[in-house]
This record gives structure tokens, C-alpha cells and sequence, in this order.
């Protein structure tokens, strides 16, 4: 009983490791590819048979084959910035990329192993060509495409400042490259260089192109300049304009204040004419007594407190107060009542206008013959 199942157990153990066996060795033999992959198979280091690129499971030598995958898409190479001189002489930091893929894994694989390898190939490769292209051209051929025509209209009409001759000149000139034909010379001569390491250069683009430090600061200097220069011609026209404004409405406020002026004169003259046609009118209607109210009206005027007038007396400015002086004794009259007394508190009472007309002529004595006596003094003195 032991002894068979002893056996048992080592045939168990057997077929166990044999079984392992099998297992270990089927997993070496089969691989997958996927669909964004290609193989190589290598056997002790050496590329065996064509590469593979078809998705699915595959088979091998186990344990003595191995697989090297690579990937069928498109990938990405970033240049580093270089400084690069022009045609003219100008220094320019200049940034590329491009794209690529894996045509030919073999060859790849023996030329420059893996995707690092690669990249460090392109790096010579394009760059090299980047530097021979750029320096073979001016800059305004890099950064112009054939497309972009500039007339000397177009710099017109968009308020364009030109510095010189030599700016404007730069801006209308005919561009025979462009940045589309550099991208595409570059392309193909970097695409040439390729195929010997299993690569194709699908696309090639510049992705930034500007001036090194130095230069920038000048430029940099230069469009400031020119702007303070185009903000001072700005500034100068608006002022201009700003006093033709000015200019142009104290014109008009002129205009408006000599209308005005005019038609108030033209109003005084009405209202003058209408107060002499209303003066005569009041003239024509009783001529006498409107000369003895004009002259007492002027005897407040002329004659006041310490005046003295040398005149005649039979001059006619004192007709008035001679005729009312040979009325009575001016100084023995009785005293004028006031004009109260006479109209009374009662304003419905109505006064005796004559009685009112005499007080006002025997005040008008009485202050008329004081006069008269003042000025016979120095008349009979002279």
C-alpha cells in the first residue's frame, strides 16, 4: 500500500512539473500585437524574419526569441531654440518641431536602436538643415508668407508710420520664399536624410521665430520711440483741431452777441420813438401846460440846497415863478395845509384840484421869490 502510493505521488510531482513546463514554455512562445504596434523578432540579438504589424496573437521560438515592439503612429520631435544669424545678419531664436513614425523597424533598429536614439538623430538632422536655410535667407523672407502682399495704399489707408526709406521698402517688397516654402525646403531636405535610419519626417513646422536679448531691447526701444513720436503727432492734431473748436465758437458767440446787441438797439429806438411820439402827443394836446411841467420838473434838478445862479431876471427859465411872484406877498401868505389835510383820511372824499394847483403854485412862489432875492445880490454887485 505504501509503495503505490509512493508512485502515486511522484507521478503526480511528474506530470505537475511537466505540465509547468508546457505552461512556461507556451507563454514564451506567444505574443500579442496590438494594433498601434510593429515587432521584431530577435533571436540572440539578431532581427529574425520580416517585422510584424498585424494585430493578433503570434508565435516564437520559446526562450531563445525575443520581441522588440515599436510603435506605428506618429511622434513628436521638439527642437531646442537656436540662435540662428540671417542673411543680414540678424541674430533670431528659432523653435521647431516635427512629426514622424517608424517606416522601417529593422533598419531602425540597427541604426539607432530605440526612440531616444532617434531623437538624438533628428536633432542633428534638422537641425543642421534649420541653420543652413535660415542663414541662406533675409528675414523678412522668414517671417513674410508669398501671400501677404503690402502696397503702398494699403500702408496709407491703415495709418502705417514708415522711420525710412529702407522700412518701406522692407514692407512693399515681393516675397519669392515665404515661411511656407522654408517650412516645405526644410521638410525635404531633412525627409532626404531619413530614410537611412527607418524614419519618414511626415511634417515639419516653426513653431516660434523672435530676435536674442540684444536685439530684442533695440527693437523693443525703436517701436516705443515710434509710438511716443505717433502719440505726439496725434496729440498735436487734436490740440489743433481743439482751437479750431475754440476758434469757431467764439465766432459764433460773437455772431450771437452782436444779434443780440442790434436787436436791443433796435428796441431802444422803438421804445425812444414811442416815448417822443407819446411826448408829443402829450405836447401837442395843451402846449403850455406841458412847457410848465417840464419846467418845474427841472427846477429840482438845477436848483438845490446851496446853489447860486447868476441870471437875468427876465430870463424865461423863471417865467413861471415871476408870474406866480405878482400874485400877493409871498411872505405873508398863510402856510400851505398839507396835502392830507386837504384830501382827508377818507380816499372816496375827492379834493378840489384848483385848491390843490394854487397850494402847489404858492409853495412854489414862496420858494421862487427866495430864490429871486439870492440872485439879485450879485447881480447888482456886478
Amino acid at each position: 500500500m505504501a509503495a503505490v502510493r509512493k508512485s502515486t505521488l511522484l507521478a503526480t510531482v511528474f506530470f505537475g512539473i511537466v505540465g509547468l513546463f508546457v505552461l512556461i514554455t507556451l507563454g514564451s512562445a506567444m505574443y500579442s500585437v496590438d494594433e498601434k504596434e510593429q515587432v521584431i523578432i530577435l533571436q540572440f540579438g539578431a532581427p529574425v524574419g520580416e517585422p510584424i504589424d498585424d494585430p493578433g496573437l503570434h508565435f516564437k521560438k520559446p526562450f531563445i526569441q525575443e520581441v522588440r515592439r515599436f510603435d506605428k503612429r506618429l511622434l513628436t520631435w521638439d527642437g531646442f531654440p537656436n540662435e540662428i544669424p540671417t542673411k543680414g545678419r540678424e541674430f533670431i531664436f528659432v523653435d521647431t518641431t516635427a512629426r514622424w513614425k517608424i517606416v522601417k523597424p529593422q533598419l531602425f533598429l540597427e541604426s539607432v536602436r530605440d526612440e531616444q536614439g532617434a531623437q538624438s538623430r533628428l536633432d542633428d538632422i534638422i537641425d543642421s538643415v534649420v541653420r543652413d536655410e535660415i542663414s541662406s535667407l533675409e528675414l523678412v523672407e522668414i517671417v513674410r508668407s508669398t501671400t501677404w502682399d503690402v502696397a503702398r495704399a494699403d500702408l496709407e489707408r491703415d495709418q502705417v508710420v514708415v522711420s525710412s526709406e529702407t522700412d518701406e521698402e522692407t514692407l512693399t517688397r515681393e516675397i519669392r520664399i515665404g515661411r511656407e516654402g522654408l517650412t516645405e525646403r526644410i521638410l525635404e531636405k531633412a525627409s532626404a536624410q531619413t530614410p537611412t535610419i527607418g524614419i519618414e519626417l511626415v511634417d515639419f513646422r516653426i513653431k516660434r521665430l523672435n530676435y536674442v536679448e540684444q536685439v530684442r531691447k533695440k527693437v523693443y526701444d525703436r517701436m516705443i520711440s515710434e509710438r511716443e513720436r505717433i502719440a505726439t503727432q496725434f496729440r498735436s492734431e487734436g490740440e489743433g483741431r481743439s482751437a479750431e473748436i475754440r476758434g469757431e465758437t467764439e465766432k459764433k458767440l460773437r455772431e450771437i452777441q452782436s444779434v443780440a446787441q442790434r436787436k436791443a438797439e433796435e428796441i431802444k429806438g422803438k421804445a425812444d420813438a414811442e416815448a417822443t411820439r407819446i411826448y408829443g402827443q402829450a405836447f401837442s394836446s395843451d402846449p403850455e401846460f406841458y412847457a410848465f411841467l417840464r419846467t418845474l420838473e427841472s427846477y429840482p434838478t438845477t436848483i438845490g440846497s446851496g446853489t447860486t445862479l447868476v441870471l437875468g431876471t427876465d430870463t424865461s427859465y423863471f417865467q413861471y415863478l415871476k408870474e406866480l411872484g405878482s400874485i400877493g406877498d409871498l411872505e405873508n401868505a398863510p402856510p400851505i395845509p398839507d396835502l392830507k389835510d386837504i384830501i382827508g383820511d377818507d380816499k372816496s372824499e375827492e379834493a378840489d384840484l384848483p385848491e390843490l394847483l394854487d397850494g402847489e403854485v404858492d409853495l412854489l412862489g414862496n420858494d421862487a421869490a427866495s430864490n429871486e432875492t439870492e440872485t439879485s445880490a450879485p447881480a447888482s454887485g456886478s
